[in-house]
């Protein structure tokens, strides 16, 4: 169960120890450090380009006076390959780890991350379903597969909630016994389709695996709007995610209506995950790992929980990327080998200790 008895915290449950120029600090310190990995990820490949040469060529497309002395081929690789890449990929991390961090103050379980109610699952299904239909209805272009993901991350949270509330006792144990038992459901079906898919076999499986290796910048105007609306939307309930940190009886006695604010980060964390898993597949641990780091480093109060683990999450996917497509050069790691490998040793110390704790 969570435990949050070592933050100072006021009448509602908001974490008042941090002061604010610290909470910037912090802050300010995992932009520098997540621009400097997404400089590294830009410039890191096949054809290695400096980091200054990398930075004075995304410096030129702004009005500064920046004689271009580079090969041209080199800002062909940098803007329409490498970069819409990297957008993508730190666009997913910031999803993942953002949910995360809502959905661990939700069930107040260090342990939940968009995995927990089946909700990447439910989303990844809904995607595997129309990824056959691309070639069909091409007037909808790179819209359908963020539409699949969505679809299927609804149906699935909808399906989760419906079960919860008829399953009766605790509300946020219910929504979890019904989001395992969905999202195994989702990937059975998954798997069944797999076995099923033919000629298709071969990019579902790179699609389950998690991946980037078609990322454009189609894929990144699409992705970008719902991941931006999906994160402010889970910021604006920082406050309220803090006082359900409280008992429920207690959050009702403050005020908080715990039933509709739990209704509303879900929605909002179905659509940042949504996004996330549309273009990059089923990518496990982000939403685990990056928000606990965060809570260790900078405390509880999802005012400053929910923005350090987006930026961490865009900072820990963009280096996973980076690792998996340098580490078998010139073949690439699927993406989800990669934070899989980081991320359950991880998930094993997070179990044993919340074992020894209770």
């Amino acid at each position: 169960m969570w435990n949050s008895s070592t933050h100072q915290r006021d009448a509602t449950g908001v974490d008042t120890s941090w002061p604010a120029a610290r909470r910037r600090g912090l802050l300010g310190g995992a932009l520098l450090a997540t621009l400097i990995i997404a400089l590294l990820s830009i410039g890191v490949g096949s054809i290695a380009i400096p980091p200054v040469t990398t930075l004075r060529i995304l410096l030129a497309r702004l009005p500064l006076a920046i004689t271009p002395d580079w090969p041209a081929a080199y800002e062909s690789i940098l803007i329409d390959i490498r970069l819409p890449r990297v957008a993508l990929v730190a666009l997913s991390g910031a999803a993942l780890a953002c949910s995360g961090a809502a959905y661990q103050g939700l069930f107040r379980n260090p342990l939940a991350d968009p995995y927990l109610i089946g909700v990447a699952a439910g989303a990844g299904l809904g995607v595997v379903l129309v990824l056959p239909l691309r070639p069909f209805v091409p007037q909808l272009g790179t819209t359908l597969v963020p539409l699949g993901a969505f679809s299927g991350a609804l149906t699935t949270v909808a399906l989760v909630y419906m079960l919860g509330r008829s399953a009766g006792g605790s509300p946020v144990t219910s929504l979890v016994l019904a989001g395992v038992a969905v999202g195994s459901m989702a990937g059975a079906i998954m798997t069944f389709l797999l076995l099923r898919s033919g000629a298709q076999s071969g990019r579902v499986l790179a699609f389950l695996l998690g991946g980037y290796g078609g990322a454009g910048w189609d894929a990144v105007l699409v992705t970008a709007p719902l991941v931006l609306l999906g994160s402010l939307a889970l910021y604006a309930f920082a406050r309220p995610l803090n006082v359900l940190l409280l008992d429920e009886e207690q959050a009702r006695q403050i005020g908080v209506n715990a039933p509709r604010i739990r209704r509303m980060v879900i929605i909002a964390a179905t659509l940042t995950t949504a996004a996330a898993v549309a273009f990059s597949g089923l990518i496990g641990f982000v939403g685990l790992i990056v928000p606990h780091v965060a809570r260790l480093i900078g405390g509880a109060d999802h005012r400053r929980l929910i923005p350090l683990a987006t930026v961490g999450g865009a900072g820990f996917l963009m280096l996973a990327d980076l690792i998996a497509r340098t580490a078998i050069t010139p073949q690439e790691l699927p993406l989800g080998v990669v934070t899989a490998l980081a991320g359950a040793p991880y998930f094993l110390y997070l179990l044993r200790r919340a074992s020894n704790q209770s």
